[in-house]
């Protein structure tokens, strides 16, 4: 712990930045914000792709809220500066934060550590010739989803339906990460379940269970409609939520997470085995977003939950505050 007090703390809200999920960190980073001023935080914003983040020792910050969401904020980048600069930060380290935003990389870590992901194929740009992507439905299955392996917020996604339908998704993954993700469809509930803490205090939050149109849960619909039906409680079997529960922490655990987080999943209808998609370590705050949701169901409000997030801010090196 960073020895957060509120009297003596300046906290810097990172939002915007530069990557594609610049619009939604900063609906994030603004409700975040005022949240902190409400609960008596002395808190500003800090845009890092319009201000340079040394700028922050000039401010006198002692803590940051990391808003950011996607490439340069939520890969480790940002991390690694900060513990440069050696101003405690919400989530995880360098070497988690880096490794949760590859999704590739997060696969092979959770199935060494025997845990459930969908079955996968991942292209360099060497190998994605149009007669290579054309045999993956064969391997894997339709339908299956085409990804960019490093980008966040459904950006990219196709759910490829048909054969034909492979090379329009993957020239439009391909925009956003010179890698390609294909990855088993999963037909079943869609699932969010955060996190919170570290190592064996790491407790997850009550399950949200995702009703989109047509299942049909995109960048659109995640943010800016209300079509999308969020339950939580989840509805789910208390035996079932729970040992999804247990799965998640494991997977945050595996991951070296702290802080906060949330995995996203798929349960399989036809035998309701659980399989873990991802792993966000800095997850959206926006009125949408799931992991306020999954707080409130737990008793927790907004600003209780921003409070609880910038009191837990630390280093990798856990040295305490800026020199």
């Amino acid at each position: 712990m960073s020895g957060f007090d509120i009297a003596s703390a300046r906290v810097a809200v990172l939002m915007g930045g530069d990557s594609a999920e610049r619009d939604i960190s900063l609906m994030s980073g603004q409700g975040v914000l005022q949240a902190l001023l409400a609960k008596g935080v002395q808190a500003q914003a800090f845009d890092p792709s319009t201000q340079d983040l040394s700028a922050l020792r000039g401010l006198g910050i002692t803590h940051v809220f990391i808003a950011l969401h996607g490439r340069h904020g939520e890969d480790g980048t940002v991390q690694g500066a900060l513990e440069l600069l050696g101003i405690p930060y919400t989530g995880s380290g360098v070497m988690a934060s880096a490794i949760a935003m590859d999704k590739v990389m997060t696969k092979r870590l959770w199935r060494s550590h025997g845990l459930d992901t969908p079955a996968s194929v991942c292209l360099s740009p060497a190998e994605q010739s149009q007669a290579r992507i054309d045999a993956i439905p064969a391997e894997l299955g339709l339908p299956l989803i085409v990804k960019p392996p490093r980008e966040g917020s459904s950006i990219g996604v196709t759910k490829v339906s048909q054969a034909s339908a492979m090379a329009a998704a993957a020239t439009l993954a391909t925009r956003y990460d010179p890698e390609l993700l294909c990855e088993a469809f999963i037909d079943g509930d869609e699932i969010t379940c955060p996190v919170l803490g570290e190592g064996a205090s790491a407790v997850a939050l009550p399950i949200v269970r995702i009703a989109a149109p047509q299942g049909d849960y995109d960048y659109q619909n995640k943010y800016f409609t209300d079509t999308v039906q969020y339950h939580c409680p989840s509805g789910l079997p208390a035996s079932e939520e729970q040992a999804i529960q247990q799965q998640v922490v494991a997977a945050y655990r595996s991951l070296g997470c702290r802080g906060w987080g949330r995995a996203d999943l798929m349960i399989r209808a036809s035998d309701r085995k659980a399989f873990l998609l991802e792993m966000n370590t800095s997850p959206g705050m926006t009125s949408h977003s799931l992991v306020p949701m999954s707080a409130r169901a737990a008793g927790i409000s907004y600003e209780d939950l921003c409070l609880r997030l910038i009191a837990s801010a630390s280093l990798d090196s856990r040295s305490g505050v800026a020199p």
